[in-house]
């Protein structure tokens, strides 16, 4: 049986290939090494292109409440960098219901000091400011 040596250079070629198989798995929203997050290169949608529980939700967090979840309203850490960074405190975070979730579910709504809101529907993988 004969054995192939890869070269360097195909070998991190292969590598590199795997990696871009399994980035959709991944949830395929990795920041680029070494850029933070900014308006400039989130998605954004409608309230209507999102869930309708996205937009009850947003009700709840513009009047102050009550909210069903316990941690609704709980400081967002931002630690993937994924929404502009901002001080520590700056973004809170609200449950959007699943139907037919034993738990909380995946989805929510960031909401930031100054009024802009985010949602992900895929616990923090992607985000897509809300435009109203």
């Amino acid at each position: 049986m004969k054995t192939t040596v890869l070269s360097r250079k195909s070998r991190l070629a292969a590598i590199c290939y795997l990696f871009a198989l399994a980035l959709p798995l991944l949830g395929g929203a990795l920041p680029a090494h070494g850029r933070e997050a900014n308006e400039n290169n989130l998605s954004q949608a409608n309230l209507d292109e999102l869930p309708k529980e996205a937009a009850k939700t947003l009700r709840l967090i513009k009047q102050g409440g009550p909210f069903p979840y316990r941690r609704d309203g709980v400081t967002f850490g931002n630690f993937e960098r994924r929404l502009p960074k901002k001080e520590r405190g700056y973004y809170k975070e609200y449950t959007v219901p699943t139907p037919g979730s034993r738990d909380r579910g995946a989805r929510r709504i960031i909401a930031g000091r100054n009024g802009e809101y985010y949602y992900t529907g895929d616990h923090y993988k992607t985000f897509r400011r809300i435009r109203e």
